[in-house]
């Protein structure tokens, strides 16, 4: 067993390995880490990278994928990507899922009966307050779309991120998914955090690597300590939260991340529940 395996086993590093597809998104959300929006350039991963990444993740011993953006699915070669690299490791795929009411929705076939979920955000149980943060009809959208996911028998998670839910608003919110047809167990709650086009807004937790999990991220613009690294504001990538520039091969990373961890001091731990 080589030493991210070992790692993996025992707990110190995370199984699994998230990629950005791109930045580009057809949202512009209040709080959204990345400052994405349909003007923003693509800056794309690219098909045959995910899939080398995926085979290199299952060969040195990571459990699971994620894939996250930007909006990935505006990258039409996405679902067959997602495909072959579910035959390496199982994938979750973050979406805001408003391109499936369209005729988007078919193409989503190269994945039925594979590994891949989706994790589509949802925010509040009513229209207005949810759009407020998303943008027009995302509320409309997310809830046409996720019954139409389950019926083809995709797997759908619903991550609701906010500062903060009254508990009756989250009592709705939960009746809400749950006759989407989410179960609990696929329902996450998580804060906002003060990155991105947050900060403008003056929005979320200050989260310090410290607070985040050692999770190995690949992007075009080199390897992070977390999904929550290679954020952008005023246009410019965040490099807090860089390990190296170098992703290839993917070992060379996630060794660097594995001595970062190791030399974490004692009670060094994640303090927030960010995920």
């Amino acid at each position: 067993m080589n030493a991210i395996a070992t790692a993996i086993v025992e707990g110190t590093l995370p199984g699994r390995v998230w990629l950005y597809a791109n930045y580009n998104c057809n949202l512009t959300c209040t709080y959204c880490l990345t400052e994405s929006g349909p003007r923003v350039a693509r800056r794309e991963l690219g098909r045959g990278r995910m899939v080398e990444v995926a085979r290199e993740a299952a060969a040195n011993g990571f459990t699971d994928l994620g894939v996250t953006g930007g909006e990935p699915f505006l990258l039409t070669w996405l679902p067959d990507a997602l495909a072959e690299m579910s035959e390496h490791l199982p994938v979750l795929v973050l979406t805001n899922g408003t391109l499936f009411p369209t005729k988007r929705l078919p193409q989503l076939d190269p994945i039925l009966g594979r590994p891949v979920a989706l994790q589509i955000s949802l925010d509040r149980p009513d229209p207005d307050d949810n759009d407020e943060m998303r943008g027009p009809e995302n509320f409309r959208k997310v809830v046409e779309s996720v019954p139409r996911l389950v019926d083809k028998g995709i797997q759908v998670r619903i991550a609701t991120t906010v500062e903060s839910i009254e508990d009756a608003d989250l009592d709705r919110l939960c009746a809400l998914h749950r006759d989407l047809g989410v179960p609990d167990d696929d329902h996450i709650i998580r804060p906002i955090v003060r990155r991105g086009r947050a900060v403008d807004h003056d929005l979320g937790v200050t989260a310090k690597q410290v607070d985040l999990p050692a999770e190995l991220t690949i992007t075009v613009d080199g390897a992070f300590w977390s999904p929550f690294g290679p954020t952008v504001h005023d246009g410019a990538l965040d490099t807090d939260l860089l390990i190296t520039r170098t992703t290839r091969p993917l070992d060379v990373p996630a060794k660097a991340l594995v001595r970062l961890i190791e030399n974490r001091p004692v009670g060094d731990d994640v303090a927030l529940n960010i995920r």
